[in-house]
């Protein structure tokens, strides 16, 4: 009863709510996805759930269990996840929105950059190379050596040599140049990787699963290039498509004009499951939570006249009513109407003529205690008497 009547009751700024929610955790879904702060966050979701469910039921004990549980895990919470919430931080950066930041634009090197490796590739060597984008991938990577110079063929040859000190790691570029090298990056934590992929390839998707920098990848067994980009990983099969690739990474793309049917339909097709999942999820928790928020709702009554002196009647107004604002948890207030809220006015002092009477709030009748009456609407109302014919 009282879900449905929160339903029946919802307001622009409840819509408003949870689309905003929806949308911050769709996105953070997608920030998250593949990594362990996402089983985290199901984690927390799913101990949030039997939190509100025991505080519904009214299991104390396990409500105060919680209490005091919730307090320690979110001290933990920015421990563990300090990088990942440094992430989120910098990805909503309102210096980015209005384009105060660098920007990537196609690098004179690019094309000697992949003949290199794929002439790596041809003598199966390995290498590993980490072009940051608009992410800082420094927080990401441990060790590394500073070096600075162009990424040209010479440079990454003498790197990648095997006898090289510094070919067992990855190399970092930024901004076009190179900046440091043997470099460690974290691995994924995903276990239905293929077989044949080697530690490379693990540690260039953990990157791009943590950032947007695109890691490119040589296996020495196999003698392939490989790209990790947006958590996937992309087999590159010559020098031209990988150039085309990072042409497309480095470059600002401008956005293709499309009618406003087909944008709302890419919107609402584009990975419509995770975006209904959300939306369920989102909209589930708000309507489990919303019968304890504080509210206020407006029932226009009919105003019920008590103790009329026999001898008069009643001119004007004929049929009198009020609007009363009430306040109170919504899973009470939501379920009020005109058949459950009573108002009276005690017109005992009437007189012949014109009379103004008061009405205050023990005149009105509410069906729970729990509830109050913030504001009557008028407050004050003026009635007409003459006498009854003999």
């Amino acid at each position: 009863m009282h879900l449905f009547a929160i339903i029946a009751n919802l307001r622009f700024q409840d819509i408003l709510d949870v689309l905003f929610l929806t949308i911050v955790a769709y996105h953070l879904y997608l920030w998250f996805r593949g990594t362990k702060a996402l089983k985290a966050l199901v984690g927390l979701l799913g101990l949030g759930i039997v939190f509100t469910v025991a505080r519904t039921w009214g299991l104390f004990l396990t409500t105060w269990v919680f209490q005091i549980l919730w307090q320690v895990l979110v001290i933990l919470l920015i421990i563990l996840f300090q990088s990942e919430i440094r992430q989120v931080l910098e990805r909503v950066n309102p210096l980015q929105v209005i384009g105060l930041h660098k920007e990537s634009r196609p690098e004179k090197w690019i094309p000697g950059f992949t003949k290199a490796i794929f002439s790596l590739a041809k003598r199966k060597i390995g290498a590993l190379v980490i072009i940051e984008r608009t992410d800082r991938v420094q927080e990401f990577i441990a060790e590394g050596q500073p070096l600075e110079g162009e990424p040209g063929p010479e440079l990454l040859m003498s790197i990648f040599q095997k006898e090289s000190p510094l070919h067992d790691g990855a190399m970092l570029i930024q901004g076009g140049r190179v900046t440091q090298v043997a470099c460690y990056l974290p691995l994924t934590p995903d276990e239905g990787l293929p077989k044949e992929w080697g530690t490379r390839h693990r540690a260039a998707l953990g990157l791009s699963e943590r950032c947007d920098a695109w890691v490119v990848v040589v296996s020495e067994e196999r003698g392939e290039a490989s790209l990790a980009r947006e958590k996937e990983m992309v087999h590159v099969g010559d020098a031209e498509k990988l150039s085309q690739l990072m042409l497309e990474a480095m470059t600002p793309m401008s956005p293709e004009r499309k009618s406003w049917w087909e944008r709302v339909r890419f919107f609402l097709v584009h990975r419509w499951q995770a975006k209904a999942g959300t939306l369920f999820l989102v909209a589930t928790v708000w309507l489990m939570l919303a019968g304890q928020q504080n509210f206020e709702k407006s029932v226009t009554v009919p105003l019920e006249i008590t103790n009329i002196p026999s001898q008069l009647e009643i001119l004007g107004p004929a049929n009198p009513k009020a609007e009363i604002r009430i306040r109170g948890l919504r899973k009470d207030v939501s379920t009020l109407n005109e058949k459950n809220v009573m108002a009276d006015i005690d017109l005992s002092a009437a007189r012949l003529g014109r009379r103004t009477f008061s009405i205050t709030r023990d005149d009105i009748r509410l069906p729970d205690k729990r509830m109050y009456v913030v504001d009557i609407d008028p407050a004050r109302l003026k009635f007409e008497f003459k006498e009854k014919p003999r």
